[in-house]
């Protein structure tokens, strides 16, 4: 069993920047891809961002490409999420999520994540 934790979030003025991360117990951390998801209230679940377990190539929501980065540390069991130039629109609860590993399904498809945390509020004022 796998378990996610994910900190960094909080209020930032537009423009300004965020890091999350998000710490994963066990020790099939390194084969497994990781995402990023958010919701917004009265939205569904989209995604935000993943890595791959094993060549480490990175995907991003047209959205927040060229803003947000996505990173992980296999030697700490950390996936991070650099934010920058946030907008309101941003403002979600992020959510961290793990395949199983050795899985490679849809790296956008929330049904392809198999370990979910219990998200990190980002709130972007204007």
């Amino acid at each position: 069993q796998v378990q996610l934790v994910e900190s960094g979030g909080g209020l930032v003025q537009a423009g300004g920047s965020l890091r999350l991360s998000c710490a994963a117990s066990g020790r099939t951390f390194s084969r497994s891809t990781m995402g990023w998801f958010r919701q917004a209230p009265g939205k569904e679940r989209e995604f935000v961002a993943a890595i791959s377990r094993n060549d480490g190539n990175t995907y991003y929501a047209d959205s927040v490409k060229g803003r947000f980065t996505i990173s992980r540390d296999n030697a700490k069991n950390t996936c991070y999420l650099q934010m920058n130039s946030l907008k309101p629109e941003d403002t979600a609860l992020y959510y961290c999520a793990a395949m199983n590993p050795y899985y490679s399904g849809s790296y956008s498809r929330s049904v392809s994540y198999a370990y979910w945390g219990q998200g990190t509020q980002v709130t972007v004022s204007s």
